[in-house]
């Protein structure tokens, strides 16, 4: 069985091209699932690339050759979307700017948000979200901007008017809000019920199920579609299965490493239209790539997979 580390060492060969990645990861080439967009029917590659956690790092560090490689790697095995933000610092930047030496900006699935002007996400200023809104389309060097959202909820009322008038102006083809902390539910419920939106962005995992009580299921009803940015807890989950193996039962649903088995129990939620998690390292990628491949575990394995995961000693 294959480990998320056996995959870079075997990648490592793989380097120089990386068109076949799923030829590394099962033994046959297969295609990502799909999902539709509700509001347009458009369809986007289930597995994308985050432009947070470690990506946004290297990016500070200014390693902008791994970087390179890593979207050159999500575009050349099948993936397009690609997640950043105002908040992610120099993230959004050096992306814009590989994109547009690797001319592959109009190939990309463009997400990007606007945040609030003060830290604590308090009340925002027009003019502020309006140059953060112009520098993305500068970074960038696309337009229209894919998808512009309102980050962690930010300010709804000042905010979303200026992004629905991007929307109508044709500058932007989907907007949407994200939010990552649960104390704040509420407030996305209501901002789904009162504002239409075509996407929203939210934290999902193995070990962190609420969102399929009460928040996948509104996006369903809505018609809105849903990233998921966390599905592997940030660091978390890798620390809880430290030392352990993926169970032999994982290959009823193809997971043959953690990442595939962290991220089939997200996507086998059918409101989910996208998972971006963040990487450096294109043999992550590859691996994270083919977990949006072959069979999702039905209502039972999902349990089972909660279970397991549960039943885990927790490194801390």
């Amino acid at each position: 069985m294959l480990t998320r580390r056996d995959c870079i060492k075997s990648a490592a060969a793989a380097a120089a091209s990386m068109t076949c990645p799923f030829q590394l990861i099962h033994g046959q080439e297969t295609t990502l699932i799909t999902r539709a967009i509700p509001s347009s029917g458009e369809t986007l590659p289930i597995i994308g690339l985050g432009g947070a956690g470690s990506f946004g790092r290297l990016a500070r560090s200014g390693d902008i050759d791994t970087l390179r490689e890593v979207m050159r790697t999500l575009l050349a095995n099948g993936g397009t979307a690609f997640d950043t933000a105002e908040a992610y610092g120099p993230s959004e930047i050096i992306a814009g700017q590989l994109a547009q030496e690797l001319a592959i900006e109009e190939q990309l699935f463009w997400s990007t948000k606007v945040n609030s002007a003060k830290p604590e996400w308090g009340p925002s200023y027009p003019e502020v979200t309006q140059q953060q809104i112009q520098d993305s389309f500068d970074r960038i060097g696309k337009s229209p901007i894919d998808l512009m959202q309102i980050h962690n909820l930010g300010d709804i009322k000042t905010q979303f008017p200026m992004i629905r008038q991007l929307k109508d102006e044709g500058r932007a083809r989907y907007i949407g809000i994200t939010y990552d902390t649960p104390d704040r539910n509420d407030e996305l419920i209501q901002a789904m019920h009162e504002e239409t939106l075509d996407f929203i962005g939210i934290d999902y995992a193995v070990d962190n199920p609420a969102a399929a009580e009460t928040i996948l299921p509104l996006a369903q009803d809505r018609g809105i579609a849903v990233i998921i940015y966390q599905p592997f807890g940030r660091t978390r989950l890798w620390s809880r299965v430290a030392g352990h193996q993926v169970p032999e039962w994982a290959q009823e649903f193809d997971a043959n490493s953690w990442a595939q088995f962290f991220l089939k129990y997200v996507i086998a939620h059918p409101a989910v239209t996208v998972v971006t998690p963040a990487t450096t390292k294109p043999a992550n990628l590859i691996d994270n790539l083919a977990g949006g491949t072959g069979r999702l575990p039905d209502s039972s394995m999902l349990r089972r997979m909660e279970d397991f995961v549960t039943a885990l000693p927790s490194s801390g």
